[in-house]
């Protein structure tokens, strides 16, 4: 059935009818490579998304106040709650088991820092030692926070990557003197993040060094934590939902808060954010697959209506065929011959001219929710064995047509 002789005639058909082989190889390769191109956007669109959730621990939960939008025990709406020290320690010493990591944080956005002639506006941030890991901020010199620095509210502080280039640019930050506010802090650590630049423009220090130096007392901005890893998705979504519940009413019931106010405190869930914008680039795949599925069937259509005028023109070959003995099957192998010639090598042409669009365009493309679009492997793979099915589905029918002609019929055909 696929003999060199098959293959010969093909090539023969095609010269003969380069225009609309032309035609009909263009609207397939156009439809394979509007697939390979959507796929590829959807592909970063779900790294872009990935590297935005990368900024901080994938299962934490951040905890902010607000103001009480609700009368409750006769206290008016309008007053806004102040965590303090003692929240925290309530929370740790009843979830502490359920918890991994773990920190209270104050916050100061702007803070002016200087090093010699040098200065910059940086965020301060007083944190426990855990805190590097909720924040996954790597360390590349020296250390991070630790608890003699809580205990003993020294004025160490650890600086981004962003702040070190900016008021040290070569030089090694360790050991030298900062002024924060006119008032000298000692640099023991520098950090990079995910994040990038914005998250490497901040500055920390214990929190209790904070409270102390900057007034804040007892206050602190807010609770972070994070919980363990479990062993799917759903399972740490219910475990992060059932904590939050408690956490909570918790805190409602000591800031005297009603259960039915929504704006006093604020409970952030990295976990369930994250599945809602994995459940969005999910479905926006979807849509891009349904996109160049559409493209595609629209090429394959104009294949098969090709073969169909093909088998109309060489009817009476058809019917010389067989009448000479020439059986239906071997009618069937020389339409499909061409079907899936035309189709397979028009589809290469557009799979590749794709995948080379993404390798070479690709990486210049960088956005905030669209990082390195590509297509799989396993994709291409898929792609070309649609293409050599779609090529046979496109030529059978008309094939098919071309083999139950009657010989006697296909001779009287002008």
């Amino acid at each position: 059935m696929f003999s060199l002789e098959r293959w010969l005639e093909v090539f023969e058909a095609i010269n003969k009818n380069k225009l609309r082989t032309f035609l009909t190889g263009f609207s397939v390769a156009t439809g394979i490579l509007i697939l390979v191109l959507l796929l590829g956007v959807g592909e970063g669109m779900k790294n872009g998304v990935e590297e935005q959730f990368q900024r901080d621990a994938a299962n934490q939960i951040s905890v902010y106040t607000g103001v009480t939008g609700v009368e409750y025990k006769g206290l008016n709406p309008g007053r806004r709650i102040q965590f303090k020290n003692n929240d925290y320690d309530l929370l740790v010493e009843n979830f502490g088991d359920e918890l991994e990591y773990k920190s209270s944080v104050y916050r100061i956005w702007t803070g002016l820092t200087s090093y010699k002639d040098k200065s910059g506006s940086y965020r301060l941030e007083g944190v426990l030692p855990n805190y590097q890991f909720l924040e996954r901020a790597g360390m590349i010199e020296g250390r991070f926070i630790n608890e003699n620095d809580q205990a003993n509210s020294t004025k160490n502080v650890v600086i981004g990557k962003k702040v070190r280039e900016e008021l040290f640019e070569d030089k090694n930050p360790l050991g030298k003197l900062i002024e924060i506010r006119d008032i000298n802090f000692k640099v023991v650590g520098v950090f990079q993040d995910p994040g990038g630049d914005r998250e490497e423009s901040k500055v920390f220090m214990a929190i209790s060094t904070m409270q102390k130096v900057f007034g804040a007392g007892q206050d602190i901005r807010n609770l972070s934590f994070t919980l363990p890893q479990e062993e799917s998705f759903d399972v740490a979504l219910e475990k992060s939902n059932q904590l939050i519940s408690k956490l909570e009413a918790m805190l409602k019931a000591k800031h005297t808060v009603s259960p039915l106010d929504n704006s006093a405190i604020n409970i952030s869930n990295s976990i369930e954010n994250s599945k809602r914008f994995y459940d969005l680039t999910a479905n926006i795949k979807l849509f891009f697959w349904l996109i160049g599925l559409a493209s595609l069937l629209a090429g394959i259509i104009g294949v098969s209506n090709i073969m169909l005028i093909i088998v109309k023109e060489r009817t009476k070959e058809i019917g010389i065929r067989k009448a000479l003995g020439a059986k239906p099957m071997s009618i069937v192998g020389m339409v499909l011959h061409e079907s899936i010639f035309v189709t397979a090598v028009s589809g290469f042409m557009g799979l590749i001219v794709g995948l080379v669009l993404l390798e070479f365009v690709g990486p210049m493309i960088n956005t905030e929710f669209i990082s390195n679009p590509e297509v799989s492997f396993n994709i291409a793979i898929s792609t070309v064995i649609v293409l050599v099915l779609a090529g046979a589905v496109a030529g059978f029918f008309p094939a098919w047509r071309g083999a139950k002609i009657k010989p006697i019929n296909a001779l009287r055909e002008e």
